[in-house]
């Protein structure tokens, strides 16, 4: 038997849709607690980066963006023009934070809300209020079995 990835990936990207498990990472600087995320606020890059890992499409989580996409290019992901279902957008920067998720077909996207402060679905382009800056793709995820 073979894990049929493409399917797998995509089953575990729709099934996050509110679920809070992405909401916080603590560290410490020695005398507190500090939850990085704050409660769900800050948690796209996160929330991709764990399901990426999850099958090995990237190296490790990650609390940024920055370090999101660096890890995307260092692991093969190509930057595509049009978006195929299970793809990364990576949308512009609005109050400060840039935004990832996930592309899930029928002009639809999978994203952490920071309103909400867990994944739903959403227009892709939020309704042309928020700007695709890029369009990420990797070769592994092609379908191996029609």
């Amino acid at each position: 038997m073979k894990i049929l990835l493409f399917d797998s990936y995509l089953s575990i990207i729709k099934k996050s849709v509110n679920a809070r498990i992405f909401q916080s990472l603590y560290f410490t600087d020695g005398k507190r607690k500090i939850d990085i995320l704050k409660k769900g606020d800050l948690s796209c890059a996160f929330f991709v980066s764990c399901v990426l890992k999850l099958f090995n499409l990237i190296s490790s989580p990650h609390t940024t963006v920055k370090s999101t996409v660096s890890d995307l290019l260092a692991h093969h992901w190509q930057k595509v023009k049009k978006p195929k279902i299970g793809a990364i957008l990576h949308w512009e920067d609005k109050n400060g934070h840039e935004h990832l998720g996930f592309y899930i077909g029928n002009q639809k996207a999978i994203s952490n809300s920071s309103k909400k402060r867990v994944p739903i679905i959403h227009h892709w382009t939020y309704k042309n209020k928020r700007k695709i800056i890029a369009i990420y793709w990797h070769k592994g995820l092609e379908r191996n079995i029609k």
